[in-house]
């Protein structure tokens, strides 16, 4: 686990790594004459991750604590009316400060609770899951699942700060620390091919040391980001594996019969979508094949059926980053060489599909 302290500072925000993180959590808490401070858990963090949060930082010892059930199937609308009106009776205003405490769903919906709420009131992330620590907690995004589709309704906004206190991945099972491994891994594929090499020699069962893991990745996606904050161009990089990755995690949350992680889900969104950067941008061959063998070996396989082909077209469809019912993916030409808006046929990727079913025979 990390132990020094280490700042990413983007334009907006610094983020604030390592186990001295919560130090600097206290500094900025004075710094700031906040009216109120809440706290937004799920039943994980609260029992995991509070009781360590309020004992390092004594001015939280006061705060008042708004608890969500975990989950991806409760990121919605109707979730955030019940937290507004809990702020309401528990006098919020608009010098309050909200203090996301979890995953990427805390930090999601938390954010797009405080954007909202009076028109906006100061937020930050402390991101309890490897999947939020590298991914979700940073970059601005927030907002809410609708009708089964991921984050339709959202706005970008950033925290105040971010603050990662990597002891937390303590508290995770393994099955968790894959989930999020997968956006690294993603990272790697999409910007950088020593850092996929170096991925590729990980086994999370060891005692690893997520040190460099963690701010690769941090690095990796703030550069990103800030060169492209609102998504109109090379942030699209970012959604490699997303596109089928989305929509087969809607798929099987309408389902309700298997439960689907979101890294789990882009594991399998990146395969289809490193073959189909084999068929359409030229990924060698070998490349295709490094990378399907190395996240099979990792993640193992899901089962879908082909008569989810049709749905998940469906889905994709209907996905925000599409328009007019072209379906766009970003691909890459090479490992580390993404290319962006590449529009893809339904039979395109129903053929990457069964490339998927057909590797795991």
């Amino acid at each position: 686990m990390l132990a020094a302290l280490n700042t990413i500072s983007t334009t907006n925000y610094s983020i604030q790594i390592g186990d001295e993180s919560l130090d600097k959590l206290s500094v900025f808490l004075k710094k700031n004459n906040f009216s109120n401070i809440f706290i937004l858990v799920d039943e994980n963090s609260l029992k995991d991750c509070l009781p360590i949060l309020v004992s390092r930082v004594q001015k939280l010892s006061s705060a008042e604590i708004i608890e969500l059930e975990s989950g991806e199937k409760n990121k919605t609308i109707e979730v955030c009316l019940n937290v507004w009106r809990a702020l309401g009776e528990l006098g919020a205003d608009r010098h309050s400060l909200l203090i996301n405490l979890g995953g990427g769903v805390i930090t999601d919906i938390g954010g797009f609770i405080a954007s909202t709420y009076k028109r906006g009131i100061a937020f930050v992330n402390i991101p309890t899951t490897l999947l939020a620590q590298i991914d979700a907690a940073i970059g601005g995004k927030t907002g809410v699942d609708l009708d089964g589709l991921k984050n339709e309704v959202g706005v970008f906004e950033n925290p105040k700060e971010v603050f990662i206190f990597s002891s937390f991945l303590r508290t995770l099972p393994r099955r968790e620390m894959l989930s999020g491994f997968a956006e690294a891994l993603k990272h790697g594929l999409i910007a950088e091919l020593s850092y996929w090499e170096k991925l590729k020699t990980i086994n999370i069962a060891d005692d690893v040391s997520w040190n460099e893991v963690i701010l690769t990745s941090i690095r990796i996606k703030s550069e990103i980001v800030q060169g492209d904050p609102f998504e109109a161009g090379r942030r699209k990089a970012l959604n490699f594996g997303h596109t089928i990755g989305h929509a087969m995690e809607s798929y099987f949350l309408e389902a309700g019969e298997v439960t689907l992680l979101h890294g789990e889900a882009v594991v399998a969104g990146m395969i289809c979508e490193a073959w189909l950067s084999n068929q359409l941008v030229g990924l060698a061959k070998n490349e295709l094949d490094e990378i399907a063998r190395t996240l099979l070996n990792i993640y193992g396989h899901i089962q879908l059926d082909s008569v989810a082909d049709h749905r998940l077209i469906e889905l994709m469809r209907r996905d925000k980053k599409n328009d007019s019912g072209v379906i766009y993916f970003t691909l890459l030409e090479a490992i580390g060489k993404p290319v962006i808006n590449k529009s893809v046929v339904a039979a395109d990727i129903i053929e990457a599909l069964n490339y998927y079913r057909s590797i795991a025979q």
